[in-house]
């Protein structure tokens, strides 16, 4: 009888926790809020803004879960690509590549890229505009900084979103993202705007949620920033010998190696054909990221940007084939 009062008085105990833990974060978050709404006053921040941003911002339980939630099966590349660029995705940007090709040229020439990238980043990003986010972005912001798993990453990205509303880029109400806070067409987080961000088509505004010329530019403008080369392209697949030793792959400086030392290796065009001799040979680095098993790429400099933008190479490999089945007959 006595263990059975016991384990009924634990669950009580636990219950009422459990509903503590459940009901007090949307009251911690109202102070927490207080907190960055003075943070955001001590950094310049108009009270105008101020108020608009945080009008009416609550927790966001689903954000933190979306932060939370980790893949349980990670794809080969064989089977990611077809779906990161299936055949409708490439034939839509076939189409926009030559739609808004007068733009993307005058754009592309200004900052050193080449069109076709513009296009595959901004296809891969939000397919095209199409899917941008519909969270508000302040206050998925700030729920992640609350959260405290990454406090320190989101409420700088916070700030920085406070700040774009301040120079009057767009209004608090417009300001749409994902639940991270990575906002428009090209899913740019807020530091990135502000570091990025290009007006495109000379009216003052950077404007990447609406503006196609303003994303044209803000994605052409990241790439060159980071060390972006129009004279080259991103990489190839190849065809690895048996054997090779891994140690060889890995985008490390030091690892990196002119196609000819490639050549010397037994690394070959992917149909079993030699490694192009060009006039001017090019540093290159072996990624494998399925390892033997899977594909194999020399990648290029212009690669190694686009794991800038997502440190991730299965997307920088999405992108980048992307971009050659735009120029593909």
């Amino acid at each position: 009888m006595k263990t059975k009062f016991i384990g009924v008085a634990a669950f009580l105990v636990g219950s009422i926790m459990s509903f503590q833990s459940f009901a007090t974060p949307e009251t911690d978050f109202d102070a927490y809020v207080q907190g960055l709404k003075q943070e955001a006053k001590e950094k310049g921040i108009s009270e105008s803004t101020i108020n608009s941003a945080f009008k009416n911002v609550q927790f966001k339980p689903k954000a933190v879960v979306a932060d939370n939630n980790q893949p349980e099966k990670k794809l080969t590349l064989d089977e990611y690509i077809p779906r990161a660029v299936p055949k409708w995705k490439i034939q839509q940007a076939k189409r926009l590549y030559h739609e808004y090709f007068d733009d993307l040229k005058r754009i592309g020439d200004a900052y050193g890229v080449q069109p076709r990238f513009i296009v595959a980043l901004w296809g891969v990003e939000s397919n095209f505009g199409r899917f941008t986010g519909n969270y508000n972005v302040v206050e998925a912001l700030s729920t992640l900084a609350f959260d405290g798993r990454r406090e320190a990453l989101f409420r700088k990205q916070t700030m920085a979103a406070l700040q774009i509303i301040d120079e009057g880029h767009i209004s608090a109400d417009n300001m749409k993202g994902s639940w991270a806070g990575a906002m428009g067409q090209a899913q740019f987080m807020p530091t990135s705007f502000l570091h990025y961000a290009a007006d495109g088509n000379g009216d003052g505004k950077k404007d990447i949620w609406t503006t196609k010329e303003d994303v044209f530019a803000s994605t052409a403008n990241y790439l060159k920033t980071e060390g972006w080369d129009d004279k080259y392209t991103w990489g190839r697949q190849i065809h690895v010998p048996a054997g090779i030793n891994p140690e060889l792959q890995g985008r490390d400086e030091e690892k990196g190696k002119y196609l000819q030392e490639w050549s010397k290796i037994g690394i070959t065009s992917l149909d079993g054909s030699p490694l192009p001799v060009l006039k001017e040979d090019i540093k290159a680095w072996l990624i494998m990221p399925d390892d033997e098993i899977g594909r194999s790429y020399l990648v290029y400099n212009n690669y190694n940007v686009l794991m800038h933008w997502n440190r991730s190479y299965y997307f920088a490999i999405a992108v980048s084939t992307l971009a050659d089945r735009i120029v593909q007959d």
